[in-house]
């Protein structure tokens, strides 16, 4: 273990470089690995089975994730003058992984009479499956706000092979998804204890002093972003929960092919975003507004930039690829060209999102974020369902991408309006 530790941590020469490589090839395999696994399961258990799987790891299981995520991270991050320690942030982790999967349970409990076993269990495996991955965040939090990116990058790294390998081998060998989701489970505890908890004892920086009353001090001070981040993921999900609720298993299958194109912009996205969030945090605490605008200005070009390539691309050659990829729906796929575009146009303006989103924390208007999510969960809870029965897989696109423009509308005039009262202000 002392060996692994000290291959992991390395010195401390080039370490913007390693930051950014390790955390690119971090965020490239954890968010292939999604597209990955459900390719896999469609093709080897078939597309039922396949629709069960995304829905329970990609949407479900997510949406478990960010409760027991709590929001919390980008607060973390740039919380640069150590307010709270990391004992504290772990503390409070530990309660919000505990309660996600008691929702967990209870939702499958709410709905046995109309889930098979595997179903039930297959979701409920992947809500561990991703609450470890959100307990294994507060770590990686800490790697990043001590100035050691790499490690968040090498942790997510390893821990999706490790992860990942174990499952798709026991799937190929048993057929079986609930014991491939078990042992997947297994994997990323290992995972956890070797790239993670082995890994920040070593590090002499990391403060575990747990002082009285800030535990739930810190819980109140995040709980509004907190509910934020569970708003955020249901506009996001709105269209598979309509699909989840009104169409067969299989449908949520081929909504996932045609939605795994926008992860690629999210995940291109992400590499350009989150190296930014320490320097955009350093550069408003410094009333440097020229420069903070200035970094926004360039992400918001790429993004652009990424989007038209993407729109192109996904109209001459999206289908026949997806077909290619996923060739057990490639019958249902056919009729999904439209649907398609709808949903990375969504998907590049989910990006713009994310990227107000860590604007508007860094200027401190968490409330004013949850004001926007509330908003736009109303317009959800309005269309999507009403879409999907009336056009299926192409209202929920269209859904989603009505939802996607109206979140970036609303916290691009918000980073907007308090990025001039900031500037004003500084004056």
């Amino acid at each position: 273990m002392g060996f692994l530790r000290r291959l992991l941590i390395g010195g401390d020469e080039r370490i913007e470089q390693r930051n950014m490589s390790w955390n690119m090839l971090g965020s490239f395999l954890y968010a292939l690995a999604s597209m990955v696994l459900t390719i896999a399961v469609i093709q080897i258990v078939g597309e039922d089975e396949g629709g069960i799987f995304s829905f329970a790891y990609s949407t479900f299981g997510q949406h478990m994730f960010m409760v027991a995520y709590f929001g919390i991270r980008p607060f973390h991050i740039t919380d640069t003058r150590q307010r709270y320690s990391f004992g504290e942030y772990l503390c409070l982790r530990l309660a919000t992984c505990g309660g996600a999967l008691l929702f967990g349970l209870a939702y499958i409990f709410l709905n046995r009479d109309s889930y098979s076993f595997v179903k039930a269990a297959t979701i409920f495996l992947m809500v561990a499956y991703k609450v470890i991955d959100g307990f294994a965040d507060v770590y990686e939090a800490e790697f990043q706000r001590n100035g050691r990116l790499y490690l968040t990058g090498k942790s997510n790294t390893f821990r999706t092979l490790l992860s990942v390998t174990i499952f798709l081998g026991c799937l190929w060998a048993t057929r079986n998804l609930v014991f491939s989701s078990a042992m997947a489970v297994a994997a990323q505890i290992l995972g956890v204890l070797l790239f993670d908890i082995s890994v920040i004892g070593a590090l002499p920086q990391t403060n575990w002093k747990r002082r009285r009353g800030r535990c739930t001090l810190l819980f109140k001070e995040n709980f509004v972003l907190f509910l934020s981040v569970i708003l955020d993921f249901y506009v996001f999900s709105a269209a598979k929960y309509a699909i989840e609720g009104n169409m067969a298993d299989r449908y949520q299958a081929v909504f996932a092919a045609i939605f795994m194109p926008t992860s690629v912009i999210n995940l291109v996205a992400g590499f350009v975003i989150r190296p930014y969030i320490t320097e955009m945090s350093r550069r408003w605490e410094n009333g440097e507004f020229g420069h903070f605008a200035g970094i926004i200005g360039r992400l918001s070009a790429i993004i652009a930039a990424l989007t038209v390539l993407a729109l192109g691309g996904a109209w001459l050659l999206g289908i026949p690829v997806l077909s290619l990829l996923y060739p057990k729906i490639a019958y249902m796929l056919e009729a999904c060209r439209l649907p398609l575009l709808f949903i990375i146009l969504g998907g590049a303006f989910n990006a713009y999102i994310n990227l107000f989103y860590y604007a508007l924390i860094i200027m401190q208007e968490q409330k004013r974020i949850f004001i926007g999510y509330a908003a736009v969960t109303g317009l959800a809870l309005l269309i999507s369902s009403p879409f999907v029965r009336a056009a299926g897989l192409l209202g929920g696109a269209v859904s989603y991408m009505i939802l996607m423009a109206a979140l970036t509308g609303l916290f691009g005039l918000m980073a907007f309006w308090f990025y001039r009262k900031g500037k004003e202000g500084a004056r």
